[in-house]
């Protein structure tokens, strides 16, 4: 199959990579022609593992281009993916779908036979049909199918994600269109992934549904973490007694300093206000979204706790920047918050991220960026975890301690044993983690 891949961003580069690899010819295109000369050189604009070799592997074998010409690569496409930003729309929390109708209008003018357009951007229900509008009303004649094919992959683990998913969701109004669709992703049929078709409304819905399901479980283990600290629980052992039952699951009973990124703040705001507007609040989803706003705003507070009510003058090593492992994306991070809080409180800050630093600076101001975790934490009076890297867990405890001016240690990921730090002689804290007894 040949496919258009409208967006060379997080979703459009790794989708367009993948369907590569399953053997389609693929163009990816992106107005900023800076991001596709850096591609045809073999430069990533985004960290993702393995993708780089991915991409160039499948370009080496002919099957991966990249481009400026819309036209061009929708002229001669049997199905063209929109994979365009959706970001919130300043004051009402909708998603903008400004990029989505632009790509529509754009593709309008370029079909030249039979094409699926596919909406892969997250985008609200609906989205679709306006889509198949604007196409309709630029070029009456085009023959032409709209599906909704809603990505559903983890920044860290998009590849793995993408060539081994749970299930692939795919909304399409016609046969023919369902046709396209399953040939596209025939070889999924080998490990026998399932295949949901619905219709584009149905498959819209599910997107936003996921997340903002998988938004509440985080939330809610959150939740239970400050309960455990109250009473003197563990949380991860509560997770692991909930989530052995079947019907709860283990993912996403992670408790930390709340979600970020690209995806769950965005989506959850676009599924509240999408459901406001239809009279069918989501009043579950709309104290999701208050309950991670404020929690993330609380964890700098609860580092002044630590620190016995002032962290002015003090020295904090802040490991992790990136609102997750295994990326540099910034978007949302709970870093965002808890810095510029912990700044304004009097404290200095000197940060290491493997990947995001360079993200970070960008979005933050008057933190000083180490090379190395170990040079974070050199004179430090506190070592803050914020983001869980694998790497900060294999961390010497014995050096990070020589290093430190105190050893104190909050760990809002719970990456560290807290009877094991506190053997080394650290002063630890985690999130819903028991204190020692006294």
């Amino acid at each position: 199959m040949r496919i258009a891949m409208i967006g060379s961003g997080y979703v459009g580069l790794v989708s367009g990579a993948c369907f590569a690899q399953f053997g389609h010819d693929v163009v990816c295109v992106d107005k900023d022609a800076g991001k596709i000369d850096r591609l045809r050189k073999g430069e990533m604009p985004i960290y993702e593992p393995g993708l780089d070799k991915l991409v160039a592997d499948n370009v080496r074998a002919g099957r991966l281009a990249f481009g400026t010409d819309l036209g061009s690569a929708v002229g001669g496409a049997d199905a063209v993916f929109i994979a365009v930003g959706t970001p919130t729309r300043r004051g009402d929390g909708h998603a903008d779908l400004s990029y989505v109708y632009a790509a529509a209008a754009e593709i309008a003018e370029s079909i030249r036979h039979y094409t699926v357009v596919v909406t892969k951007s997250t985008v609200p229900v609906g989205t679709g049909r306006e889509v198949a509008r604007i196409i309709r009303a630029a070029q009456p004649a085009a023959e032409f199918d709209v599906a909704s094919n809603p990505e559903f992959l983890r920044e860290g683990a998009a590849i793995e994600d993408f060539m081994k998913p749970d299930r692939v969701v795919i909304g399409v109004e016609s046969q023919r269109a369902r046709d396209v669709m399953a040939a596209i992703y025939r070889p999924l049929n080998l490990i026998q992934t399932p295949m949901v078709f619905t219709n584009t409304e149905t498959a819209e819905v599910t997107k936003y549904a996921g997340n903002a399901f998988l938004a509440t479980k985080i939330t809610f283990i959150n939740e239970i973490a400050d309960l455990c600290e109250k009473v003197g629980a563990d949380v991860h052992d509560v997770a692991r007694g909930i989530g052995l039952d079947g019907r709860i699951g283990r993912k996403f009973l992670h408790p930390g300093p709340g979600f970020g990124g690209s995806c769950f703040p965005k989506d959850t705001l676009a599924l509240a206000y999408t459901a406001r507007e239809v009279g069918a609040p989501q009043t579950i989803v709309e104290q999701v979204i208050d309950v991670n706003t404020t929690r993330k705003k609380r964890m700098a507070q609860k580092v002044i706790d630590f620190c016995g009510g002032s962290v002015a003058g003090v020295t904090i090593a802040v490991l992790g920047l990136t609102f997750k492992a295994n990326t540099d994306d910034m978007r949302d991070a709970p870093s965002l918050d808890i810095v510029p809080a912990l700044q304004a409180a009097g404290a200095k800050i000197v940060a290491f991220d493997p990947e995001g630093m360079e993200e970070a600076a960008r979005a933050l101001s008057g933190v000083t960026f180490a090379k190395t975790a170990y040079d974070a934490v050199s004179g430090a009076d506190l070592l803050l975890v914020i983001t869980e890297w694998h790497e900060f867990r294999g961390l010497d405890p014995r050096r990070i301690k020589e290093a430190m001016r105190q050893p104190r240690i909050v760990d809002l990921r719970n990456i560290f044993d807290p009877d094991e730090m506190r053997g080394f002689g650290f002063t630890y804290e985690g999130i819903g983690r028991p204190k020692p007894r006294t």
